[in-house]
């Protein structure tokens, strides 16, 4: 074991790879006046030139307020080279680096004579990799096994990500938060992930992992944040993208039912059509994005053995047959009013139908016996609507901006559930109805100004949310619902911040210093009646600091440092009072006493780069205190397991990454991504109230994990590109218990046709068919094994065609 470990570690050391996005480019902006009288200089000459040879790069005069802009200077050394009749000619050296767009130069005096000028600095991002080692940017359109699918499906394969219960973790951790275009909504979740698996990936562009967030992003997310960046084009005149996928899952039935319930769903189909339409002419550009996926799914076929200590032993099945239709809308209009200022006006829409119909049979240990069917009908409608609007104001010098934005998010949760529960000798039949609206108004300013060796970043933004729900039961005869329940809660939430940023850079050394202070103020009102939870809420004063960094051994070479606090603050679900009855016997609570998860995150970093590749690593280190976990438990004289939300005390997560990118030749190029850490949760103790009060203590635990990504990219003959993925993840803890190993293989195909404005494409996810959810956990009184034999196989055609 100790030697499979060894060579373990020693594969993810010297292999994996990721490509970063960053800009290919800088704009150099000054002001040139007279050293005589300060008055500014019209029409001098601003010369880039090449250090090695001399030779021109770019070039401009000021205007007649002296100022100078010089737009798309690539990282290296050069010179710059000021002339104008009657003053001296001037030489400087200019650096690129590797961390701002823009820099405002110093004014700079010219004289009859000689005026040594101190070296300027020029700071750009170039390349594919991050300088700053923090953001790594993925393309959609790259991803071709995973084309057609949804967000979620697309996002298992990019390096740093695992999916584990439709959840995506960042290095073994699922405190992410997900961001659409820079902004939290509820299509996402405000602080979770929910409808990751439902948004097409036909309208996102690109996807951002930001593993150490500065303290312009909102604190919450300790293991990070990704920025899911929708279509939008900007060219000139008519143009747009169309596209169509269909496909199929669930091709063979991986486990027979237990007896006496439904069929599983086989042959499910899968339809999206999407189209992407932009038009742009002065300084007006309209855009619209549309699409729809319409999915059937076997959602969930999870096979459980619970154990008892009085020898009771359940066997049991949860089948979930989905229907899921999800149509996402973005449109809207960019106003360019004149060269400095730009006004931004959008919508989005969102419209997700789910029809569950479920299956839930319990037998006794040689499956003899059935003790119960439960059978479900969920109908649930998700509405959202979200409408933002922005404004930027561009100061005269480069780069030095003022952004002001508000953005409304509204999101109706409307559910109906309709249950029958089966008995040897009675038939029950309840319903209950549960209703939410979400309102949420954020409002932002934030300011960014060039400097000599860097920028400064400061701003606001204060963030007031509202959350009324309301759960109705309507009991049958012998119900078996907890009809105490019900009734209503408020969740009530507002936050204000302030932050500021500071970035500096010369020709060896960056920093980055950054402060975000929070004041969280929440209040969840419950309906007195509830045989529970009573009213509670919290608030805090926090201040959230960012540190970076880093020293540049070369050209090539690079080491960061990076030190970060935030906090998970428990979302709406989390605290919510209701039973959760998707499954009949294992009931998921909510928690209205949990409090937030403060983390303290610490990373090296290192890359090197080379012509045809890179090559990252980064250990770090995660310690946090009051771990939000579900706590598995049961009352006396039931077989009923109820999973509550707990502060369960410190934990803490330690590993390394790598990741080696290497072009083979034009034909074959491949990236490999290893993460091996290891997961520790501390001893704690306890109090579940629901649905009465019990203790529940747990020793510490810790386990050794990671996974294993190797992406191959193929670039044939006649316009072919082809892709195969293997992802391996290795058993992991989860609280109470363990997951065990989990492997598969994605494989995809795209032809470039009608000279290039056209693309025909095919791929399959989990092509084997080997991925399959294995957990076990142990409970005081009980535990229980479960085997999840969802759909995960799915095969896919598609084309896509631009305008």
């Amino acid at each position: 074991m100790v030697q499979l470990r060894l060579f373990f570690i020693f594969i993810l050391v010297i292999v994996s790879s990721v490509v970063s996005a960053q800009v290919s480019s800088v704009t150099l902006s000054g002001i040139i006046k007279n050293k005589a009288d300060k008055l500014a200089i019209q029409y001098v000459n601003v010369v880039v030139k090449s250090d090695k040879d001399g030779a021109f790069i770019a070039g401009t005069m000021t205007n007649d307020e002296g100022r100078f802009t010089i737009p798309k200077i690539k990282p290296g050394n050069y010179q710059l080279n000021i002339s104008f009749t009657g003053f001296e000619d001037k030489k400087q050296s200019l650096f690129v680096g590797s961390l701002s767009e823009f820099l405002d130069i110093p004014t700079i005096e010219l004289g009859e004579r000689s005026i040594a000028l101190e070296g300027l600095t020029v700071t750009a991002q170039a390349g594919h990799v991050s300088n700053k080692l923090d953001k790594k940017i993925y393309s959609v359109a790259d991803n071709i096994s995973q084309t057609g699918g949804s967000v979620l499906q697309t996002m298992q394969n990019l390096p740093g990500i695992t999916v584990q219960d439709g959840k995506v973790q960042l290095r073994g951790n699922d405190k992410v938060t997900v961001l659409i275009d820079g902004k939290q909504t509820a299509l996402t979740g405000f602080g979770n992930q929910s409808g990751l698996d439902n948004i097409p990936s036909s309208a996102i562009d690109k996807i951002e992992i930001i593993n150490n967030p500065s303290s312009k992003y909102d604190a919450n997310g300790n293991a990070g944040i990704i920025n899911i960046i929708m279509k939008k084009s900007n060219q000139n005149g008519f143009n747009g993208k169309v596209g169509f996928s269909s496909g199929l899952g669930s091709l063979w039935i991986r486990k027979e039912n237990l007896p006496t319930i439904r069929p599983q769903y086989t042959l499910t189909p899968k339809i999206n059509p999407s189209v992407s339409l932009n038009y742009r002419k002065d300084k007006v550009n309209i855009f619209i994005q549309a699409d729809n996926l319409y999915t059937q799914t076997l959602n969930k076929n999870e096979f459980v053995t619970r154990k008892y200590e009085d020898g009771t032993i359940i066997n049991s099945q949860l089948k979930r047959n989905r229907n899921t239709n999800f149509l996402t809308t973005k449109a809207g209009i960019d106003w360019h009013i004149d060269e400095q200022n730009n006004l931004t006006i959008s919508g989005m829409y969102g419209s997700e139908k789910i029809i569950d119909r479920g299956d839930q049979p319990f037998f006794n240990a040689d499956i003899s016996t059935r003790l119960r069917l439960w059978q479900f009908l969920e109908d649930e409608l998700k509405t959202t609507a979200m409408a933002t609007t922005s404004y930027q104001h561009k100061f005269k010098d480069a780069g030095h901006l003022l952004n002001v934005g508000f953005n409304y998010t509204f999101h109706r949760e409307d559910e109906k559930y309709f249950y029958d529960n089966y008995l040897p000798s009675s038939k029950g039949t309840d319903s209950f109805k549960l209703l939410s609206d979400e309102q949420v108004y954020d409002v932002n300013v934030d300011y960014i100004k060039p400097l000599k060796y860097g920028r400064i970043e400061t701003g606001i933004k204060v963030r007031n949310r509202n959350i009324p729900t309301n759960m109705g039961f309507k009991p049958g005869a012998n119900s078996v619902l907890d009809m105490n329940a019900g009734g209503w809660a408020n969740y009530k939430e507002l936050i204000p911040a302030v932050y500021g940023n500071y970035v500096f850079e010369n020709e060896r050394w960056e920093a980055e210093l950054g402060l975000r202070l929070e004041y969280v103020k929440i209040q969840y009102d419950v309906n007195p009646n509830h045989n529970t939870y009573k009213s509670d809420g919290y608030n805090y004063t926090q201040p959230f600091p960012n540190v970076r960094l880093a020293y540049k051994l070369n050209d090539n070479n690079k080491l960061s440092a990076f030190y970060n606090r935030r906090v998970d603050r428990p979302n709406e679900v989390d605290i919510r009072i209701f039973p959760k009855y998707d499954d009949a016997e294992i009931i998921k609570v909510g928690n209205p006493g949990l409090r937030p998860q403060f983390t303290n995150s610490v990373e090296l970093g290192y890359k090197n780069t080379w012509s045809n590749g890179y090559f990252y690593a980064a250990m770090y280190h995660r310690f946090a205190d009051g771990t939000i976990t579900r706590i598995s438990s049961i009352v006396p004289d039931s077989k009923l397991i109820y999973a509550v939300f707990q502060n369960a005390g410190k934990s803490f997560n330690t590993g390394i990454e790598t990741i080696l990118n290497q072009k083979v030749s034009s034909i074959y190029s491949f990236n490999i991504n290893g993460n091996l850490y290891r997961n520790q949760i501390n001893a704690f103790t306890v109090e579940n109230l629901y649905p009465e009060p019990n203790t529940f203590s747990a020793d510490r635990q810790a386990a050794l994990s990671g996974n294993l990504k190797f992406n191959n990219m193929f670039r044939l003959a006649r316009g072919w590109d082809g892709q195969i993925t293997a992802i391996y993840l290795a058993p992991d803890i989860i609280p109470q218990g363990k997951i065990q190993s989990r492997f598969s293989i994605d494989a995809g195909l795209k032809k470039s046709v009608q000279k290039g404005k056209g693309e025909l494409f095919f791929n399959a996810t989990d092509l084997l068919n080997t991925m399959v959810i294995k957990r076990k956990i142990d409970g005081i009184g009980f535990n229980y094994t479960s085997h999840d034999y969802y759909e995960t196989q799915v095969l896919r055609l598609g084309y896509n065609y631009k305008f």
